[in-house]
């Protein structure tokens, strides 16, 4: 009886994550991410990325009586979290607003502080946004430059910066955000644009600025793959229009505070900006609760310091659980190549 019971849940878990791999945004790393929560009976966890709600949902399947915060700034993933509580009563909660609004979210429902068990990230676009032509987040599909990860929000979009932003500016939001090598040329060649008066108003405008620019450049992904010259400036131009490089440390400043005691933080990045933010957060590795830009605070190796300054200096309220990144399989990149370049990190509220 115990075997026929052991095989009926391992069909029935195999069952849900074939079902929650069939949706628009495939969950990237769902069963690592949800062995270090380890929700249990009472549990309070909040997914503050909660995209198609893949995580959330795996969530509320392994336990009955979990109850799950839902956070995004994306309209379409809040109607789609609204929708999962009308499945889940009582254990769905939707929040729609960036990650720092939060701490006013929570307090309209009277959650305090110190108060989660979990916190789950998932950092980045989502595909459900990559595959909507009229977001303006994909290389292959024509349509306005926006970018805003809420396009209700009255904010400036992809489009304002590149018509607007000096020579200067757009050097630096291509070579920072975007780590693009040619960062110097495209920023010229959008200035020459608007000489020209040939405004960039689509996704189309500027892939073909880009690649006229990278004319004779082959380049590759991490899976050897013929890539889009302009894939770089397009991830910069999305970091700078929705700050999502200061709304990550924010948000991972807040999990201190909002975890209980022991508490689990999971984070799931795809690239090296937001994975230095949380890491150089788990290590303490912090200036006024921004992450350091420098690997280390102390980069003089001739001077010396006692004890208890370097007890302040690499004072950190987080344990890391594993010792090194969780990347995914080889077959999940197989069966999903978007996760190709994610990185899973898992730590615990320590004090």
């Amino acid at each position: 009886m115990k075997v026929f019971l052991r095989q009926l849940l391992t069909k029935s878990r195999i069952k849900l994550v074939r079902q929650l791999n069939s949706r628009p945004h495939k969950p990237v790393l769902l069963e690592e991410a949800i062995s270090y929560l380890s929700p249990q009976n009472g549990h309070n966890i909040i997914d503050m990325t909660f995209g198609a709600g893949g995580h959330t949902e795996r969530i509320l399947q392994e336990n009955d009586t979990t109850v799950v915060y839902c956070l995004d700034r994306d309209p379409t993933a809040c109607a789609i979290a609204k929708q999962l509580s009308e499945r889940y009563p009582n254990r769905v909660v939707p929040l729609k607003g960036k990650f720092s609004d939060l701490p006013v979210l929570l307090k309209n429902l009277g959650c305090k502080m110190n108060s989660f068990d979990g916190i789950l990230f998932d950092f980045g676009a989502s595909s459900m946004q990559f595959d909507t032509a009229s977001r303006g987040f994909s290389i292959s599909k024509n349509g306005p430059l926006d970018m805003r990860m809420d396009p209700e929000e009255q904010t400036v979009t992809a489009a304002d910066v590149l018509a607007k932003a000096d020579q200067s500016d757009l050097y630096k939001i291509f070579k920072v955000y975007g780590e693009e090598k040619q960062s110097k040329k495209i920023a010229n060649a959008v200035i020459e644009a608007r000489y020209l008066f040939k405004p960039l108003k689509t996704t189309r405008d500027f892939c073909e600025l880009v690649q006229n620019v990278c004319d004779n450049e082959m380049r590759s992904d991490m899976l050897n793959r013929p890539s889009h010259p302009a894939t770089k400036v397009f991830q910069a131009l999305r970091i700078f229009v929705n700050n999502e490089l200061n709304e990550i440390n924010h948000s991972i400043v807040l999990a201190s505070h909002y975890l209980k005691m022991g508490g689990v933080m999971v984070t799931v990045a795809f690239h090296s900006l937001e994975d230095t933010i949380v890491k150089r957060h788990i290590q303490g590795n912090i200036n006024e609760n921004m992450a350091n830009t420098l690997p280390l605070k102390y980069i003089n190796p001739m001077q010396a310091y006692d004890k208890e300054f370097m007890n302040v200096v690499n004072d950190t309220c987080w344990h890391q659980i594993h010792k090194h990144v969780i990347t995914p399989s080889v077959e999940e990149v197989e069966s999903n190549p978007r996760s190709r370049s994610a990185r899973l990190r898992a730590a615990v509220r320590i004090k």
